[in-house]
């Protein structure tokens, strides 16, 4: 697909979106507003059934190395491989279809999660150009530090956000990527749940991704120990 124009999406709202099974509420996404300064993105809070809660804190891989995690690189269990088997059962597809305007079944898609922080993480960026567009959902319980906060942004700087959203568990930001799509959090070091899916324009782009994530999540191993 690479080189293509972007599939736009022709279908009409699907019914029951908001209720398929699994951890996921999407009511809250689906009700969100589209922004469009600077660039196009959403932000909700709610977003996973309450009662699913204690059993996803448990679930919720201990991945000690800091980064972004390839899913390969370890084995789900309980209620976040539920979690897992929901988005790639096109959970998310349908919803960011329904707000954005693309055919996101279409394109393929890559599942990274995180645990941990490091200090040096977290610098304005844009996103790569082989990325259409990327969805965080935050998993982390009672986050109270005023820092890790994703941020958007108009240029490569942490000051003057547009916004800002907190990794508390349920939240999440999805945007379209962009040359300007300018996004970032201040630095943290310790523990920060993130689930990162990214939706990419040619499926040679997700298996170099997974290369660079399994190597890196070695060369990470390597140097911690």
């Amino acid at each position: 697909m690479s080189g293509a124009s972007l599939p736009r999406a022709e279908a009409p709202p699907i019914p029951g979106l908001a209720e398929a099974a699994g951890p996921l509420d999407l009511t809250p996404f689906l009700a969100a507003p589209v922004r469009h300064d600077p660039y196009p993105w959403i932000a909700a809070s709610g977003c996973i059934r309450p009662e699913t809660l204690p059993a996803l804190r448990r679930d919720f891989p201990r991945l000690m190395r800091p980064g972004y995690h390839p899913v390969e690189t370890f084995t789900p269990q309980g209620e976040f491989a539920a979690l897992l088997a929901q988005i790639e059962a096109g959970a998310l597809d349908r919803a960011m279809r329904e707000k954005f305007g693309l055919d996101f079944t279409a394109l393929p898609r890559l599942v990274t999660v995180r645990f941990t922080s490091a200090a040096h993480e977290g610098r304005p960026h844009t996103d790569s150009a082989s990325k259409v567009a990327t969805l965080l959902l935050y998993l982390h319980q009672d986050w109270t530090s005023p820092e890790g906060h994703i941020r958007v942004l108009r240029r490569e700087s942490l000051d003057e956000p547009l916004a800002e959203i907190s990794p508390a568990e349920g939240n999440v930001f999805a945007f379209l990527r962009s040359g300007h799509s300018w996004h970032g959090h201040t630095p943290f070091t310790g523990e920060r749940r993130v689930v990162q899916v990214a939706w990419l324009r040619d499926a040679r782009d997700v298996e170099r991704k997974r290369s660079r994530g399994r190597l890196a999540w070695w060369l990470k191993g390597l140097f911690h120990r």
